[in-house]
């Protein structure tokens, strides 16, 4: 009889662990697309990120700017002109249905003429339990922005990579996310790994040497640097970094299943 009860009892799935805890799909390294796979695809697009989903990558990283009207969109530059001939100025003197409303696609190809700026919301929408998120916060409120993470419970999803400011905000309102400093120089790494004492470190690869990332592992954080292309991935992996982002989505997955250079992505 108990047996029955417990055959009808609902199955309530466990939520994913956080981000960091997840396997990375492809060789051991996580793979970041930067602004999504946009090779031949408007970048920090709807179709940029489903196309790095497609891939199979770990994270995608976005752009996080907040419009005039309070709400947040993904956009690299600090200004519009470089996306579209629809308009010019700065992202923040736009109101959303504005910027929804320039062709931010047609100029890469005529396919992608529909394409759009996303909302914030559409990316938490896209990505949950697809895709990690690495959030490069450019501008904009961070208890706004948290309010929506929590709104769509993926604060386990998410990678925040912002100023010292920001991260110390965000520590402040939620303990549990998941800071990213990125120190610059190894020369500033003892200071950023005791103020944040961060389960993740930011770096670009021209930074990146055997004692950078030695000294993070011993602090068990792990390491995500910006590739230089792909001339820079074959070091980067002999070194043991954790994660690379990466505008070539596609050759860097092709390259990790090759798996010529082996690289741990959990720290020791």
């Amino acid at each position: 009889m108990i047996a029955l009860l417990l055959t009808l009892l609902p199955i309530i799935a466990e939520p994913p662990p956080p981000v960091l805890e997840r396997q990375p799909n492809h060789g051991g390294v996580y793979v970041i697309a930067h602004r999504g796979a946009h090779d031949g695809i408007p970048e920090n697009t709807p179709a940029a990120y489903r196309r790095a989903i497609e891939l199979g990558a770990d994270f995608v990283e976005i752009d996080l700017r907040e419009t005039r009207d309070g709400q947040f969109v993904s956009v690299h530059n600090h200004t519009v002109d470089a996306y579209t001939k629809d308009a010019s100025g700065p992202v923040n003197t736009f109101t959303l249905a504005e910027l929804k409303a320039l062709d931010i696609g047609g100029g890469v190809a005529p396919e992608w003429s529909d394409e759009r700026i996303p909302s914030f919301d559409e990316i938490l929408e896209l990505c949950k339990g697809r895709i990690g998120v690495y959030l490069d916060l450019k501008q904009g409120d961070v208890e706004k922005i948290l309010a929506l993470v929590h709104q769509h419970d993926m604060a386990n999803d998410i990678v925040w990579y912002a100023g010292t400011p920001h991260l110390r905000r965000l520590r402040e309102l939620c303990p549990e996310c998941l800071i990213m400093p990125d120190p610059g120089p190894e020369e500033n790494l003892p200071r950023i790994l005791e103020m944040f004492q961060p389960k993740v470190v930011a770096s670009v690869w021209r930074h990146i040497n055997e004692s950078f990332v030695r000294r993070c592992h011993d602090a068990r954080a792990l390491v995500f640097v910006d590739d230089g292309g792909a001339a820079t991935w074959e070091a980067l992996l002999s070194l043991g970094v954790d994660g690379v982002q990466t505008d070539d989505v596609a050759a860097l997955i092709r390259r990790l299943k090759n798996g010529a250079v082996s690289a741990s992505a959990t720290a020791p």
